[in-house]
């Protein structure tokens, strides 16, 4: 890296260009719906919204190159209701991607998500890349989600140890994300 990063909070005047980020870096994605960008507005007006867990990277001057967005969202099983987060999306402007700024935004989200109180976060994502991050199958604790999607990129991380012990059932997402419950 020739540049100096930075990661902070998302401010509202930084919603247009968030959203323009997303919409470039998911465009070349065959397995997008290339709505991620209508995702991020609709989570930033609900309820789940979290705005300390929506956070930027920015490089030298104030250009932002990525992005990540963790909200709540709840897996419901025979046993309750557990509060999680979901992470969707995580963005990379296309010509910083492969550089870390993924990585880095991940990290700092998990150690923010745990400042304030967080214990796990779930997400559908590149099996390979969100490993190195600690996650694994959702499925190694009984969670599912409720859709469609190869059980390798239905992923959990437990941002405490032995948080989604007894967690087990269907994930629930909210509205915004338009995806109806089974």
């Amino acid at each position: 890296m020739a540049w100096e990063i930075s990661i902070r909070p998302e401010h509202p005047d930084d919603f247009s260009t968030v959203e323009r980020l997303v919409e470039e870096a998911f465009r070349p994605l065959a397995i997008s719906d290339h709505t991620e960008h209508l995702l991020v507005a609709a989570l930033r007006r609900s309820e789940a919204f979290i705005p300390a867990l929506s956070l930027v990277a920015e490089i030298v001057p104030h250009r932002i190159v990525g992005q990540v967005l963790l909200t709540r969202i709840a897996v419901v099983g025979e046993s309750g209701i557990f509060d999680t987060l979901g992470v969707a999306p995580l963005s990379v402007a296309p010509e910083f991607q492969r550089q870390g700024i993924g990585t880095a935004l991940m990290r700092e989200a998990h150690r923010r998500a745990r400042r304030l109180g967080f214990t796990s976060a779930l997400l559908v994502g590149h099996a390979a890349y969100y490993a190195r991050l600690g996650y694994q199958p959702a499925s190694r604790f009984g969670i599912r989600f409720p859709f469609d999607a190869p059980d390798d990129c239905c992923l959990a991380v437990e941002l405490v140890p032995g948080a989604l012990n007894g967690s087990s059932g269907v994930v629930r997402y909210p509205a915004a994300f338009g995806i109806s419950e089974c």
